[in-house]
């Protein structure tokens, strides 16, 4: 799915889930969010037998965003630009899927069958390093593991690569693709993910499984995705006659020293606070936040009390909403798709719902955007976006 469909689609109030086809596994925990019509094999860079080697698919999955992204920004890779274009792609999990196809194998008595690149495979920078082969660049190529901060730590670091003045270009994103039976397994197993019972609302309809700050939030929803945005320095965008559509103005990143899955306020506020003041700006020139919104009970009300912390009595003004209503919580790639929409949100004055909405009383001060999106003019934005291990990475952009 590409991003004109993709937006089309959130501006509409549409989510992307339904029962699990990868894979079969028992769980209540069945409902997730896959890519639609996904198949490596379809690409015109990828041949059968590549998708076999190859059989991480978030390496094929990367190779394809990162050339719709060049394309996208209108940037041809040629011998100026190649060596001055570095590649942040994170992932959270890298290549789960290729390593249980190989024990797979193992186990049925067909080790011949397992990939001869199984271990690129599971390399967390092998899929930059294959986009690079394929649209020719030769910067600086390696993936953030931030868990699912990832993407937004691609970013905070290319724009530090880029006002360094090592680069003046960088693919920044992530790529994940968890929907294998361990994965989903492992989440249903920790409760983070929603079992659909019988008196589920979403029983019977996908699309109401994931309600980040609605007062019957019961678990995410596991996602697959990834994004690519190009970054640029102010004088290469110039020089090479390109059209920026926004800024990333600020840059905040922390970590919890505090659980490896319950978050800690005071480092998020820390994160949140550091982006502010890294764009120069005050929690008043916020226009609206781009929130992590998982839709998990308590991570969804610990994120609410750090975004009164930040802003205080200017809260029930400002409209926060969770694009994981929508798309469910892709992980490593999660805050790259986040900031994708945060971007055509500023450029369109349309800011995207939190859909399946029925309000809680102890978030009442939150504007959600509930249910329906919304013409409004932003300039100033706030992307958060939180991960595993207590790693923190907030982004302001400012629009074009």
């Amino acid at each position: 799915m590409d991003l004109a469909t993709t937006w089309k689609r959130a501006v509409a109030g549409d989510a992307g889930f339904g029962p699990i086809t990868r894979c079969e596994v028992d769980t209540q925990c069945n409902v997730v969010g896959e890519i639609p019509g996904w198949a490596p094999e379809d690409l015109d860079f990828a041949s059968a037998k590549d998708a076999h080697n190859w059989n991480a698919q978030f390496v094929h999955l990367t190779m394809h965003v990162c050339r719709d992204a060049l394309a996208h920004a209108g940037l041809e890779m040629n011998d100026i630009t190649g060596p001055r274009t570095a590649c942040m792609i994170g992932s959270a999990l890298n290549g789960s899927d290729a390593m249980r196809a190989a024990t797979l194998a193992l186990e049925s008595g067909r080790g011949h069958r397992i990939s001869p690149f199984l271990l690129p495979n599971l390399c967390g920078n092998l899929p930059g390093g294959k986009a690079g082969i394929l649209c020719g660049f030769t910067g600086l190529s390696l993936s953030p593991q931030g868990a699912c901060a990832s993407g937004n730590h691609a970013i905070g670091i290319g724009a530090r690569l880029i006002s360094r003045g090592d680069v003046d270009f960088v693919l920044a994103g992530g790529a994940e693709m968890p929907v294998v039976p361990e994965i989903v397994l492992g989440f249903a197993n920790m409760n983070a993910t929603i079992k659909i019972r019988p008196q589920d609302r979403a029983h019977g309809d996908w699309a109401q499984a994931s309600r980040p700050f609605s007062e019957d939030r019961r678990g995410f929803v596991l996602a697959e995705g990834a994004a690519a945005l190009v970054l640029a320095a102010e004088d290469a965008v110039t020089a090479h006659g390109l059209h920026p559509l926004a800024e990333v103005l600020g840059v905040g990143w922390t970590s919890d020293a505090y659980h490896f899955t319950k978050p800690n306020p005071e480092t998020i506020v820390r994160s949140m606070r550091m982006a502010i003041e890294d764009a120069d700006l005050a929690p008043q020139d916020i226009d609206y936040v781009n929130a992590h919104g998982t839709s998990t009970p308590k991570g969804d009300q610990a994120e609410a009390q750090c975004l009164r912390e930040v802003f205080g009595d200017l809260l029930p003004q400002l409209p926060v909403s969770s694009n994981k209503s929508q798309l469910g919580h892709t992980l490593g790639a999660s805050a790259a798709i986040e900031a994708v929409l945060t971007v055509e949100s500023m450029r369109k004055g349309v800011l995207l719902p939190t859909i399946n909405n029925i309000p809680d009383p102890n978030l009442d001060d939150l504007d959600v955007v509930p249910n329906e999106s919304r013409a409004c003019q932003v300039e100033l934005a706030l992307s958060d976006s939180f991960g595993f291990g207590g790693t923190n990475c907030c982004i302001v952009f400012r629009g074009a």
